[in-house]
Order: structure tokens, then sequence, then C-alpha cells
């Protein structure tokens, strides 16, 4: 494991204005009405692409207090294989991917018909948003190697 550059903590208390900005992004799509769900999964697929462990660990925490099947939750690295994912949650992944791989080019016609099949013209921006929102945090993240947090316990479903 590598040393952190910086806390998170210390960023906050450096930065508090970008990091109020970003949580302010956050919030505006937890209020948009979009499936909470299906962005963590989004989140989650996009900060082990960017390899950022601190936000992984965050949204691994979300995604498990939001109720999201623990399979998915372990397959989404695999998403495209695994055959656990609705057509909706598998748009969603790959337009992820395709927002995370930017480098790569433009975001195909193909990834963005799949997408508009599944979701609204607002939802799909909303979830454009949400993962330029994870995107910036992972950039912060990785950088200065933000330590994870500890997970917290999670009832088991009953």
């Amino acid at each position: 494991m590598s040393d952190p550059r910086l806390t998170y903590d210390a960023f906050a208390k450096a930065a508090p204005a970008a990091q109020a900005a970003l949580l302010a992004m956050g919030k505006a799509v937890d209020e948009s009405g979009l499936d909470k769900s299906v962005v963590e999964l989004a989140k989650l697929r996009v900060s082990q692409i960017n390899k950022c462990a601190f936000c992984l660990q965050i949204h691994l925490n979300v995604a498990r207090r939001l109720g999201v099947p623990a399979e998915k939750i372990d397959l989404v690295a695999t998403w495209e294989e695994a055959g656990v994912f609705t057509e909706k949650e598998c748009a969603a992944l790959a337009w992820a991917e395709a927002l995370a791989h930017l480098s790569d080019g433009t975001v195909s016609d193909e990834v963005h018909a799949r997408a508009r099949a599944q979701f609204s013209e607002s939802e799909l921006m909303w979830l454009s948003v949400a993962i330029a929102n994870i995107n910036a945090w992972n950039r912060l993240g990785a950088a200065y190697r933000f330590t994870p947090p500890v997970p917290k316990k999670v009832k088991a479903a009953a």
C-alpha cells in the first residue's frame, strides 16, 4: 500500500469550497430521482477503472446500505459476463465505462443508443453528472492516495 500524500480531512480543510462543490453535485444527483442503486453501480465501476481505493470503499459502503445484492457488488468489474445485471444496469455500466475512458476517444453512438433505450434524456444527463462527479473525486483520491475509510458493518438481509 502506498502512503497517503494528503488525507481526505486535510483536503477538506484546505479546499472547503471545492469539497462543498463536489458534495453539492452529488446531492443534486441524489435529489434527481435517478435510481440510487444504478448510480452506485456506476460509481463502483468508475472507481475501479480509475483505481481509487478511497472512492471504491465509500461506494461499496453506500451500495451495501442501499441493499444492492452482494453478487452485483462482487461482479461489477466483470458485469458484461456476470449475467446478474438488468439491461438498465448494463446500459449504465457501459455508459460509465465510456465516460471513464474518454482518453480512448468519444462515446460511441452504440453506447449512447443503448443508454437512451434504458434512460430518459433527463435520467441519462443525471447519470452523466454522477459519472463526471465520481471521476473528479477519483482523480483527487487517487492522486493524493486518500486512505480508504474503514467499512461499516452492514446488517445481513433477512
